[in-house]
């Protein structure tokens, strides 16, 4: 069983990273109670926010030591419960992490700390030529530690692939404090075992990222969407594959049936002219750099 979180516990996180990043009012530890999965919640005890991996080694030997529950969270968008305290104790906030460290555009590669905006750091590298394409629905909001321990991906997974495919090195701080690389920043590495994509979904069970270095590719020049119209939901399903067939790879195709255009379209702005006899869409988005 764990141990209760005391005002000694307290005072000590206090002194590590300061009073005023360390939180025990009602009102931080309802928010912190819960992320976007269902109407579920369960209060922690204390919510801290570091901004230094020695902060956050140093509270990880302390709550090891005296057996305190620690579950990481980043912005809490998640729908799978991945930063739900349902032990109560600690809940450690990486927001404070939120740097870019470094694009590094001769060697196509990033590092950043885990409480970068997903859609912050996609504009970042974009500006200088480069694309790291996961996006997940919440990539306005969600946090790219978030995006590591949930594997997450979006659209662009079709031809992309998702987070882990991203993923070259982790700096990882382990329950018992120490801090750890997991691998190296090379496209092959065949080093020992390959924690880093041990880490990658593994839901902050493992350790606490702190650092990132993401491998980049080159941004496409150009991309067109398409919205294509069938008159059954069938023959929109069989074009799928004959769209792969033809030796078209789509960097994103979703399947839309006409109940979701039409409620799309009632409570939006959009306007779209759509035949009677038209039951589907496929929403295609191609790239490409001609």
């Amino acid at each position: 069983m764990y141990s209760k979180v005391s005002s000694k516990d307290i005072n000590y996180f206090k002194s590590v990273i300061g009073n005023n990043y360390v939180f025990t009012a009602e009102s931080i530890i309802k928010e912190y109670s819960h992320d976007e999965t269902e109407d579920l919640s369960f209060p922690p005890e204390v919510v801290i926010k570091p901004s230094k991996t020695k902060e956050i080694s140093e509270i990880l030997r302390y709550c090891n030591k005296n057996l305190i529950s620690v579950t990481p969270c980043g912005a809490r968008t998640g729908l799978s419960g991945g930063s739900l305290p349902i032990h109560g104790g600690v809940v450690l906030s990486t927001e404070r992490l939120n740097k870019i460290i470094e694009i590094d555009t001769n060697n196509l590669q990033a590092k950043v700390e885990p409480g970068v905006i997903n859609q912050v750091f996609k504009d970042a590298v974009e500006e200088k030529g480069l694309f790291y394409p996961p996006d997940p629905a919440s990539q306005g909001s969600c946090f790219l530690g978030g995006n590591l321990a949930e594997n997450a991906g979006g659209p662009k997974a079709l031809k992309y692939g998702v987070t882990k495919d991203y993923v070259l090195n982790l700096e990882v701080v382990l329950p018992t404090g120490e801090i750890i690389w997991t691998g190296a920043n090379v496209l092959k590495n065949s080093t020992g075992y390959n924690l880093t994509q041990l880490l990658v979904g593994s839901e902050g069970t493992l350790g606490i990222i702190t650092c990132i270095v993401f491998k980049l590719i080159p941004l496409p020049k150009k991309s067109i969407t398409l919205l294509i119209p069938f008159k059954s939901a069938e023959d929109a399903c069989k074009a799928v594959s004959l769209i792969f067939m033809a030796g078209i790879t789509p960097c994103a195709l979703e399947f839309i049936e006409r109940d979701a255009i039409d409620w799309a379209l009632k409570y939006s702005d959009v306007k779209l002219n759509i035949e009677d006899d038209v039951d589907a869409h496929l929403l295609v988005e191609v790239d490409g750099n001609d």
